[in-house]
């Protein structure tokens, strides 16, 4: 099974930790990344706003790119996820603007017909693999760990493999697959404040401490994300919410697939543990000095 693996700005800085737990567990799944050669930013969530058709452009460059390796994609940031799919949509959809986005695009003598498929790294695991495949490597099972399953806003809206968006269950099945008892987590889909956190960082951190508070009140020992930005929000301005609404939150938050790695019983190193700020230190069973 082999994809064109888009990493995104944030694999190789502040989510730097998500890339190399997918590193280390895609061999064990089965699952070939190669690395999308010369790609560049999708734009992520501001460039929308700026300029619709020069964000759409330089998407669409990374999907003529990959059209060249006749290849699906596979990304794991949940903002690359949704403006590669989205952008694949409206040009099949919107003649005008792929128009301007083929005009874009010739500039750099690359053309794009639109035959990328775009999935999101969860979707590969729990659709394309199997979790059958994913309880058959199991070697420590994540047993008593009590997990919120945070899948965020982007991977679900407005494109999405779930079955019902506004109540997805991949995240679930996956987390009991290997072990671990999902909490119910009924936030599991609101945002996290996204780059607000940089532009008005009140509202971002009151997000957050909603979805923190809602995670405790849950019994939750960590939170589990699919998204890079939703995985910085959520742990480093723990402190930040603290302060300002005077609450005590240290919960550990990690990636989906450093609980995998965990439960495959790989080294803490391969997976990016020790890049935590908040570590979770107890693999087997809960922790109960993570709490509010």
């Amino acid at each position: 099974m082999s994809y064109i693996y888009y990493p995104g700005c944030s694999a190789h800085a502040g989510g730097r930790a998500y890339d190399e737990s997918i590193q280390a567990i895609a061999p064990k799944l089965g699952v070939e990344l190669k690395e999308l050669e010369d790609w560049n930013c999708c734009g992520a969530t501001a460039y929308m706003n700026v300029n619709e058709v020069l964000s759409f452009s330089l998407t669409a460059r990374n999907l003529a790119l990959a059209e060249k390796e006749n290849k699906p994609v596979c990304t794991a940031c949940s903002a690359c996820y949704t403006n590669l799919a989205k952008t694949n949509v409206y040009l099949h959809k919107f003649p005008e603007l792929k128009a301007k986005v083929d005009t874009a695009l010739a500039e750099a003598n690359l053309t794009y017909n639109g035959n990328v498929e775009t999935k999101h790294f969860l979707d590969v695991v729990v659709t394309a693999i199997g979790l059958d495949k994913v309880k058959s490597l199991v070697k420590k099972p994540l047993s008593g760990l009590k997990v919120a399953p945070y899948y965020g806003c982007q991977i679900l809206r407005p494109l999405s493999g779930e079955k019902d968006p506004e109540n997805p269950v991949m995240l679930e099945q996956l987390l009991e697959a290997i072990g671990a008892t999902p909490t119910k987590f009924a936030l599991k889909t609101w945002c996290c404040g996204g780059s607000l956190m940089g532009t008005n960082d009140a509202v971002a951190l009151r997000l957050c401490r909603n979805l923190l508070m809602n995670a405790v009140e849950d019994g939750a020992d960590v939170i589990a994300v699919t998204c890079p930005l939703c995985q910085t929000n959520l742990e480093a301005f723990q402190p930040r919410v603290n302060a300002m609404f005077g609450t005590s939150f240290k919960i550990p938050v990690l990636y989906f697939t450093q609980l995998m790695g965990m439960a495959f019983d790989m080294p803490d190193r391969s997976l990016g543990l020790a890049r935590s700020i908040i570590p979770l230190t107890v693999r087997s069973k809960p922790n109960p000095e993570v709490r509010a």
